[in-house]
């Protein structure tokens, strides 16, 4: 269940900003924004009445800051009637944001209104989960984008939509699309954009091998993942890799290190930015290039999991290093689409690590259950996590946007 701009609940605890969100992706499989899911607690209480509830979610998006959430692209944000007709979004940049109108709220002429001045103010409009009724048509004539939800259609009831929507200039956006196969039946009804995990969810080649160098790159974060780092061997593999080499160089070099002289070898490098930053260097340009060919969705997903990983380690008493590469390769199976169980056999993991790859339990999976949970909106599966940890939902939620952003200014510097 997603918290909205205006939607009043019964009183309960002190608010907490907790909030996830999910990529829509093109057809190209290139993110062109993200619907942010904010909830105020596990069980979604507000305190207070209907206004103050849709201010106290109206400041969360101020809070965190729309743009860093979602990198500049566009921001989908569920909205009620009341947070519509009051206005009450105008403080949300209408350059980024996206206003989503929920099924339940009803087309009457004063939100028709008011949606007709949202959009002559800049901000677009989008229906979520659409159901065909005559009565909607006022606002698919308004409408930027129509949502539709993959799960709870059938093709011709997907096809009744498209004929309504030919009156506007609304892009089809397929939401819940959980495989590939779905994904190319949505692009192929005509959807323009995407939602959902079939991203990270590719065909999966059961006999294929691991490419060579593809090896070089696994075996280099195996090497980061121990307490003492050996620089000679990891400057060894970096150095058998010339575009990974040059990868390195051309990050340790640019401003975001405050250079004072340049940097020409991996020792350099290593010097200039120190240990911490190394790691994380090495492991944006590993992903980077292993990932040329996958959606930047999948590769963000990749650093974002290994961020919060690293910083759930000391919480669970566990090693930041290896945490970090845990997140990070949960999801190498998708990115080189060959299954997990050939991958974990060709590193040097132990028992337990690899266990957590194959989506074992135990507490050095904690992290990992949880970051998923976060990406799919499954708090109820958090919430069990985070009790079972004795940590509270303000502290995960605090962790799970701090990995975000790293994520997102570690991807813009690499590029």
């Amino acid at each position: 269940m997603t918290t909205t701009l205006g939607d009043g609940n019964t009183p309960g605890p002190q608010l907490h900003r907790f909030m996830a969100r999910q990529p829509i992706l093109d057809g190209r499989r290139d993110v062109v924004g993200y619907e942010l899911l904010f909830r105020t607690g596990w069980e979604n209480y507000f305190s207070g009445g209907r206004d103050e509830a849709a201010r106290q979610t109206l400041d969360n998006y101020l809070y965190m800051g729309i743009e860093s959430l979602t990198g500049n692209r566009l921001a989908f944000v569920n909205c009620t009637r009341e947070a519509l007709i009051g206005r009450w979004v105008t403080l949300l940049p209408p350059k980024n944001t996206v206003l989503e109108i929920l099924e339940t709220v009803a087309p009457a002429a004063d939100l028709v209104k008011a949606c007709l001045d949202l959009r002559k103010l800049g901000y677009r409009i989008a229906l979520d989960d659409f159901v065909p009724r005559p009565e909607m048509q006022p606002l698919v004539d308004l409408a930027s984008y129509i949502k539709v939800d993959f799960q709870a259609s059938d093709a011709s009831q997907r096809k009744a939509i498209r004929a309504m929507a030919r009156s506007s200039d609304a892009a089809m956006l397929a939401e819940k699309v959980e495989s590939q196969e779905e994904f190319k039946m949505a692009r192929g009804e005509g959807f323009k954009y995407f939602q959902g995990f079939f991203f990270c969810r590719p065909t999966i080649i059961e006999n294929r091998e691991i490419p060579a160098n593809r090896m070089n790159y696994l075996h280099l974060l195996s090497e980061l993942s121990r307490d003492q780092l050996d620089l000679r061997e990891v400057a060894r593999i970096v150095q058998m890799e010339a575009s990974l080499c040059y990868r390195l160089l051309l990050l340790a070099n640019s401003a975001r290190w405050c250079r004072r002289t340049d940097v020409t070898s991996v020792q350099d490098a290593f010097i200039l930015v120190g240990e911490h930053r190394f790691r994380a260097l090495v492991c944006v340009a590993t992903s980077g290039l292993w990932g040329q060919n996958q959606p930047p969705a999948l590769i963000a997903m990749s650093l974002e999991r290994a961020r919060f990983c690293e910083l759930m380690a000391p919480l669970v008493g566990e090693t930041p290093s290896e945490q970090f590469m845990l997140g990070q390769l949960s999801l190498l199976d998708a990115i080189l689409e060959i299954p997990m169980e050939s991958i974990v056999k060709t590193l040097p993991l132990r028992p337990e690590a690899k266990a957590a790859l194959l989506g074992g339990k135990g507490r050095v999976a904690m992290p990992l259950s949880l970051i998923r949970g976060f990406e799919s909106g499954a708090w109820a599966s958090c919430a069990n996590t985070a009790s079972d940890l004795g940590i509270g939902e303000e502290k995960l939620s605090q962790l799970y946007m701090d990995s975000v952003k790293w994520a997102t200014e570690s991807l813009s510097s690499s590029i």
